[in-house]
């Protein structure tokens, strides 16, 4: 991503399995570490424990494999699995699924790349990890949370905003930008994706009224929460002077 203003319609292609790779070895040396990991709360998943997140991120990696291979899907790790037998399930799974990632850019390979690495990014507060200062994920996740905003501004019937970060400057929407919002990019990313509240949204740099755009950052599976405990890690949208 350059600083350069882009449009997204899709996630950029290249780096999608050494992207998705990053996130599996990562999790793994995040929840090893701490003996006690499977039962942490992940705050940004309610009703979650680290347990769940990685059994979704399994269950997810598992059915695009079946979709790809064309096999009849292996017996699942069952619901009292521990984190060794799915973190073991994930390894042997991700060859194919890395294949497939490997092919043309498309959305469903960047989503499944956006999934992953929000996953992360949820899984490092939950343990108290800092976010990463960069990561081969970072590019193809925020374009397929670029695009999707794109289509909640056009059901909104919104005009263009411009999206800037540490990354670069995406633009969400048809037409000249009416607005640009920036930030960090830890808080840019977690407010497209339903993991900021409206006031920490609003306390991004906007150079008009956000009042306008705020319902649009609730799309797809994404709501904007009533409530999130202040972030203490670097990048925060609390910590005002990381910017």
């Amino acid at each position: 991503m350059t600083s350069t203003q882009t449009r997204s319609p899709g996630p950029p292609g290249g780096g999608a399995p050494a992207a998705y790779r990053r996130v599996r070895e990562t999790t793994e040396a995040l929840v090893t570490a701490d003996p006690d990991a499977a039962t942490v709360q992940v705050e940004h998943c309610p009703g979650w424990t680290v347990r769940d997140l990685v059994a979704h991120l399994v269950e997810v990696c598992a059915r695009v494999h079946d979709r790809v291979t064309g096999l009849p899907p292996a017996p699942a790790p069952g619901p009292r699995a521990g984190l060794p037998e799915l973190l073991a399930r994930w390894a042997e799974l991700s060859g194919p699924v890395e294949e497939f990632l490997a092919g043309p850019a498309s959305m469903d390979r960047g989503i499944l790349v956006m999934d992953a690495f929000t996953h992360e990014l949820d899984l490092r507060r939950a343990l108290g990890a800092a976010p990463p200062e960069d990561h081969p994920a970072l590019p193809v996740a925020i374009h397929v949370l670029v695009t999707g905003l794109t289509a909640s501004l056009a059901g909104h019937g919104l005009p263009a905003l411009a999206v800037r970060s540490g990354h670069g400057l995406l633009v969400a929407g048809t037409g000249e930008p009416a607005a640009t919002v920036s930030g960090h990019w830890y808080d840019v990313y977690l407010s497209l994706a339903g993991r900021r509240t409206e006031a920490q949204i609003r306390s991004l740099r906007w150079s008009e009224d956000p009042r306008r755009w705020l319902p649009a950052f609730t799309w797809g599976p994404f709501r904007v929460p009533e409530a999130v405990a202040v972030d203490g890690t670097p990048g925060s949208a609390a910590l005002d002077g990381v910017r």
